[in-house]
C-alpha cells in the first residue's frame, strides 16, 4: 500500500535552508514561549485538595463534574476508584475561597465539607470516605523525575544509534528529538492545556513514536549507500526520504486516528494524553522529512562511513 510512489524524487534536500531555517525558528519560539508563559501545570505538579467520595449507587463520572463545576468548583479531576460507587476528586483550592486564609493556608475540613454539600444538593448519597492535602514539593519532585526520564530517553537513544549506525546519525537524531520535545511543550504552553502525569506521559511516548519514524529512513539511508556506487550523499539522502515517505505518512495518519478516537470516545482523563501525542506525530513526522536528513548532510555523512569494517589479516598480507 503507497500513498506516494516508490520511486518518486520530491527534492527534500534543496528545502533544505528553508526547513532547518524554520525548526530553529520554531525551537527558538518555543523557549521563548516556556519563559514567558510557562506550562499550565495540573495537580499532579502544582498540589491541592484530594478527596475519596463514596455513593450509595452507582454514579456518572460526567454527572459528579458537572455537580462539582455547577457549585463553583472549576477544573476538579474526577476519576473512578475500580468500580461506580467510588470516584476520586482532587482540585486545587481557589484563593479567594473562605477556605484558604490570607497566608495561603488550607483548610482542608472546610473544602471537603464544601465540596461533600455540593454534591449531595445533586445526589444525597455522597459520602466522604478519605481527604488529604498534597504539597507542592511532591509536584516539584515529580517534575525533576519526568526531566530525567526525558533526558535518559534521549542519552538511551543516542547510544542506541551511535552503535546500530554511526555518531552522525546519533546527533542527528538527538537534534530532532530536542526539537520535537521543545516545539511540542511550545504548542501546550501557547494553547496553555494543562500539564498533567498522563501528558507527561505523552511527552515520554512523542519521543519513542518520532525516533521510530527516523530509523526507518535511517535504515534506508544505509542500504541505498552501501548499493549505490557514485551516487552523492544528497542524492541518497532525498531517495531515502522518497522510498519511505508512504510508509511514514500512513504510519502517522492511523497513529493519529487512534488518538482521534482516544480523544472522542476515552473521555477526560485522557484528552490530554490524546492531544499531545496528535501534536507530537505532526511535529515528529515532519521533523523525520525536513530536518533529520539535512542535519545529516550539514554533518558530512558519506559511504565509507556506512561500510561494514573489515579487520586486515597479515598472513593475506604476505601472500603475493
Amino acid at each position: 500500500m503507497e500513498i506516494f510512489n516508490h520511486d518518486s524524487n520530491i527534492p527534500f534536500l534543496g528545502m533544505r535552508k528553508y526547513s532547518i531555517a524554520i525548526a530553529l525558528f520554531l525551537m527558538i519560539a518555543s523557549v521563548v514561549m516556556l519563559v514567558i508563559k510557562p506550562l499550565n501545570y495540573a495537580l499532579d505538579f502544582t498540589g491541592g485538595v484530594s478527596m475519596v467520595i463514596d455513593y450509595d449507587q452507582s454514579v456518572e463520572i460526567a454527572d459528579v463534574r458537572a455537580a462539582l463545576e455547577k457549585g463553583g468548583f472549576d477544573h476538579a479531576l474526577v476519576q473512578s476508584l475500580g468500580g461506580t460507587r467510588e470516584v476520586s476528586i482532587r482540585m486545587q483550592p481557589k484563593e479567594d475561597q473562605k477556605a484558604v486564609d490570607a497566608n495561603g493556608k488550607v483548610n482542608l475540613d472546610l473544602i471537603a465539607s464544601d465540596v461533600v454539600k455540593t454534591l449531595n444538593a445533586s445526589r444525597p448519597d455522597a459520602k466522604l470516605k478519605n481527604r488529604e492535602l498534597v504539597t507542592a514539593e511532591v509536584g516539584a519532585e515529580l517534575k525533576s523525575d519526568g526531566t530525567v526520564a526525558a533526558v535518559f530517553v534521549i542519552l538511551g537513544i543516542m547510544a542506541y544509534l551511535w552503535i546500530r549506525f554511526e555518531r552522525r546519525f546519533a546527533i542527528a537524531a538527538v537534534a530532532t528529538e530536542v526539537h520535537d520535545v521543545l516545539v511540542t511543550l511550545g504548542i501546550l504552553a501557547l494553547v496553555q492545556r494543562e500539564f498533567d502525569m498522563t501528558v507527561l506521559a505523552s511527552v515520554l511516548a512523542v519521543i519513542g513514536y518520532s525516533i521510530n519514524d527516523k530509523v526507518v529512513v535511517f535504515d534506508r539511508i544505509r542500504e541505498l549507500f552501501r548499493l549505490a556506487r557514485k551516487a552523492e550523499p544528497e542524492e541518497i539522502l532525498n531517495r531515502s526520504i522518497n522510498n519511505t515517505l508512504s510508509r511514514t505518512i500512513i504510519t502517522s495518519l492511523f497513529t493519529a486516528i487512534t488518538m482521534g478516537a482516544l480523544y472522542f470516545f476515552g473521555g477526560p482523563a485522557v484528552h490530554g494524553f490524546a492531544v499531545t501525542m496528535l501534536i507530537g506525530i505532526v511535529v515528529g513526522t515532519l521533523s523525520s522529512i525536513f530536518v533529520a536528513s539535512p542535519i545529516l548532510l550539514w554533518l558530512g555523512v558519506s559511504k565509507k562511513d556506512l561500510m561494514p569494517v573489515t579487520k586486515e589479516n597479515p598472513e593475506l598480507a604476505r601472500r603475493p
